[in-house]
């Protein structure tokens, strides 16, 4: 299914990337709002400054944005999946590292 997106939101390639390495939901309480539509509105956030409360409505409700930001950090979730992009990116030739010394 493809997605308008939106300025500064995933695109498909990128949500086809991400998406297998989020948490599943464990079957426990309400099934969880859809993961990119949360990811995209704690983007919204990151990208504007603004404050959690301000997140547009079509991400779903502010506090969902900010529980879930809140509970991938805590558990990892952010940081696997930094490492994960940036270990396939450097493996395929795409991560330029640059080295710079100060004295």
């Amino acid at each position: 299914m493809s997605v308008v997106v939106r300025r500064g939101e995933l695109t498909d390639k990128a949500w086809a990337r991400i998406e297998p390495l989020l948490p599943a939901m464990d079957g426990r309480g309400r099934p969880w709002r859809d993961h990119r539509q949360v990811i995209d509105g704690i983007l919204w956030r990151l990208r504007t400054g603004a404050p959690w409360r301000d997140i547009p409505e079509r991400y779903g409700p502010w506090q969902t944005c900010y529980e879930r930001f809140k509970r991938w950090e805590q558990d990892g979730t952010w940081a696997r999946l930094l490492e994960e992009m940036q270990v396939k990116d450097d493996s395929i030739g795409q991560v330029e590292f640059t080295v710079s010394i100060d004295s």
